[in-house]
């Protein structure tokens, strides 16, 4: 059986590790061929491309296929997609994220694979967004909906999200939790020299936010409330995990509320060394508006860190309130940060379930033999034997 993967671009992100680590377990299945269709990986995110730099011919880079709406590199990217899929004749296209996933169902289809699979990883549409780009991120979606033959949520809450939208129905879905390999985390300690050279004292309560450095991500929250948090809990530290587009805008909005020496960027970080500045925090806050269901959360608890997190989209499936964490509503979180801080026991216990539920549903093998089985099942349904 070949796979053939697209995603729009492979920089430090979530989407982007999930996608490598789908690639590269399916590549060591007997009986499955996968490779991967990417776009350019450009911006200050970085980029993931170096992992398959030992797996001659697992990735394809498609420069036309870009993020930015781009009329003429659409098409062109619609028919790069499409004459490949002639060629190679993949049994599934497995699409991920907005625009790949958009162009590569609708090249799919135009080249007559038999299997279209789709992730959902975060949504395309919702009140994040102004009514215009809601409505036609919500047109695409469905549009290319009617091309899918399956879709991969990794919450419960992207599904039901894309069919109270109209999209599918409840028996073309499966969720399927985005999986990482878990022993780095789950060897993340409180490393006493790295701390110090981040300017964290031994007594500090240090907060991390992994995110990248972007609208709707939370910074802005975050910095804003600080001055009074520090007031009452003077140990608070931040620690901003992540690069991005925001990073001199919020460095600026730092310095202007007097927090210079209460906040650290860290700067790109590679995804191998996320538990090592986990290891050195004490809770992880999440505060994005929009996401599916965040890597932060259950990495940060793998490390045995408590979470608080909003409760939207796939959060409440890993940030079980008071149990791993903290789940909020939208703004009501600063008291239980503050209550964290000081009960290093409430820590403990929350970090202790949270590692007790990761390590039960967020292994990358786990999670490969389960895209590998719903494709076993589809390929059933599809007379497809090969």
């Amino acid at each position: 059986m070949r796979v053939t993967h697209v995603i729009t671009r492979l920089i430090v992100g979530g989407a982007q590790e999930n996608t490598i680590a789908t690639v590269l377990g399916l590549q060591r299945l007997p009986g499955l061929q996968a490779d991967l269709i990417s776009g350019p990986s450009l911006g200050p995110e970085g980029s993931l491309e170096h992992l398959f730099d030992n797996v001659p011919g697992a990735l394809t880079r498609l420069p036309s296929l870009v993020r930015p709406i781009h009329p003429w590199r659409d098409w062109r990217a619609l028919g790069e997609l499409t004459r490949r899929f002639r060629l190679d004749r993949p049994d599934i296209v497995h699409t991920h994220s907005g625009k790949a996933g958009f162009l590569g169902r609708l090249a799919a289809r135009r080249a007559g694979v038999p299997i279209i699979v789709h992730t959902i990883h975060g949504p395309s549409f919702g009140s994040f967004q102004g009514p215009l780009p809601n409505a036609l991120f919500t047109a695409a979606e469905r549009a290319a909906g009617r091309l899918t033959t399956h879709f991969v949520s990794v919450a419960e809450a992207m599904s039901r999200q894309y069919l109270a939208a109209g999209i599918g129905t409840p028996a073309q879905y499966t969720r399927i939790f985005s999986g990482f390999p878990l022993q780095p985390f789950l060897d993340a300690r409180n490393d006493a020299d790295f701390r110090k050279s981040l300017g964290f004292a031994p007594a500090d309560v240090v907060v991390a936010m992994a995110a990248r450095l972007f609208k709707l991500k939370g910074h802005d929250e975050l910095i804003s409330a600080a001055p009074g948090l520090t007031a009452r809990q003077p140990l608070l530290k931040f620690l901003l995990i992540g690069d991005g587009t925001w990073r001199e805008r919020l460095r600026q909005r730092v310095r202007d509320s007097g927090m210079e020496g209460r906040f650290v960027f860290t700067g790109l970080v590679a995804p191998s060394e996320i538990p090592r500045y986990l290891g050195v925090s004490d809770i992880l806050i999440h505060l994005s508006r929009r996401e599916g269901l965040a890597r932060a959360l259950p990495q940060a608890l793998a490390a045995g860190r408590p979470v608080i997190s909003y409760d939207l989209d796939g959060a409440p499936e890993v940030c079980i309130d008071n149990e791993t964490g903290f789940l909020v509503k939208p703004g009501a979180w600063s008291q239980h940060l503050l209550e964290l801080a000081e009960n290093p026991a409430l820590r403990e216990r929350l970090g202790r379930r949270g590692r007790e539920f990761v390590m039960q549903n967020f292994s990358v093998e786990t999670m490969v033999a389960n895209i590998h089985a719903l494709y076993i099942k589809l390929a059933r349904e599809h007379g497809i034997s090969r």
